[in-house]
């Protein structure tokens, strides 16, 4: 069984005590729409940020862990999706920075992201594309002033919010990546539309938009690499996100069962329901494991270990549906009332089987991998 050491129980409970500081507030933080304040400034005291960013530009090691930032992840959703998104996406935001700017690009933006005085977002889908990466059809263009781009990219976290955006469009016959800051001009940014669980989401439209040289991500033309590099490092994070959450709902379930009587006993002691919260402590348990294991495999070679991390983003984010729909269930009419912990994870929930590779887009390619190794 793969168990923590003392580095990363200390990130943990560092983690713990931030999202314990944002409890209070969490309802209203995970009904926003925009950065709040609130959940933003303790993240930021925090110093947790800087576990996204490598040391040499204010962060917390020399190599990004992935095991480290999906401990942080799984604590911060225990309380609040809000806040997990906020510093996840530090991270997925600015990884392709990270790997592919300049070192003047590097050292303007990076201790900012470290520091949470500068808000990272990922450009990557667009009104007709998806999972398919490879179809966008935004378009970057080398020019006499620098790089332009032109297209419209949709359903992008912190959309508006961010303070710069790593885009990827086509360049030819092949995909490039640039950093646009959010001021740059010919960039216009609207609100998303609203999701079951309310998300900081922009439809960002790119009119002509010119930025310099120096702001390109990675080779002209072969940047798609950059990309699969982000979701190699981050996709296990979201696996961490997930269990976090899976781990509350079952707590909830849990006390409610010890404290609600029925047919004159806690519901604890009925069979089908103390049956119910064993499996979905089998489930939580099996999905911790697989997580912290691919995560750790994760920081020496992540593309090469993308394959553990597509199973564990599949197993846990699929147990959490299945944990968060138990709970609800072993809560009877309470587990139904608007505006209650439960009803708040079981809509967020939904959205982690989809996001950063959907299930039935992983099982895909694990499938096709997996046939090339048996056959």
């Amino acid at each position: 069984m793969f168990d923590l050491g003392p580095r990363h129980r200390e990130i943990q409970q560092l983690a713990r005590s931030v999202a314990e500081r944002v409890e209070e507030f969490a309802d209203e933080a995970d009904a926003a729409v925009e950065v709040h304040e609130g959940v933003a400034e303790v993240l930021r005291d925090s110093g947790l940020a800087r576990q996204v960013v490598p040391a040499a530009y204010g962060g917390e090691s020399d190599v990004l862990d992935p095991l480290a930032i999906a401990v942080v992840r799984e604590a911060l959703m225990y309380t609040s999706a809000h806040l997990d998104s906020l510093f996840g996406m530090q991270g997925v935001g600015s990884y392709s920075l990270t790997v592919g700017g300049t070192e003047e690009l590097k050292r303007e933006w990076l201790p900012r992201v470290a520091r949470l005085e500068a808000i990272a977002g990922l450009a990557l889908t667009e009104p007709d594309i998806g999972s398919d990466l490879r179809g966008v059809t935004t378009t970057i263009q080398a020019t006499a002033a620098g790089v332009r781009v032109d297209g419209r990219k949709s359903f992008i976290t912190n959309g508006g919010a961010a303070d710069f955006y790593c885009v990827l469009g086509r360049e030819g016959e092949g995909y490039s990546m640039v950093l646009v800051p959010a001021d740059a001009p010919g960039l216009t940014v609207r609100r998303g539309d609203d999701l079951i669980a309310p998300h900081i989401l922009g439809e960002l439209h790119f009119d002509g938009v010119e930025v310099p040289e120096n702001h390109r991500l990675g080779v002209p033309g072969k940047a798609f690499s950059l990309m699969l590099q982000t979701l190699a490092v981050f996709r296990v994070t979201v696996a961490g996100s997930a269990v976090g959450l899976a781990q509350a709902a079952l707590d909830e379930a849990l006390r409610h069962a010890r404290n609600r009587k029925q047919f004159g006993r806690p519901l604890l002691e009925l069979g089908a329901v103390s049956q119910s919260l064993a499996l979905s402590w089998s489930e939580v348990e099996t999905a911790r494991a697989i997580t912290y294991r691919a995560a750790a495999l994760a920081k020496s070679d992540p593309l090469g270990h993308l394959d553990y991390s597509s199973i564990a983003k599949v197993s846990a984010t699929e147990a959490a549906g299945r944990v968060v729909d138990r709970s609800v269930q072993t809560m009877g009419r309470f587990g139904l009332v608007r505006g209650s912990k439960i009803e708040r994870l079981y809509r967020n929930a939904r959205p982690l089987r989809i996001y950063e590779g959907a299930t039935e887009v992983l099982l895909d390619s694990l499938a096709r991998r997996l046939a090339k190794q048996r056959g």
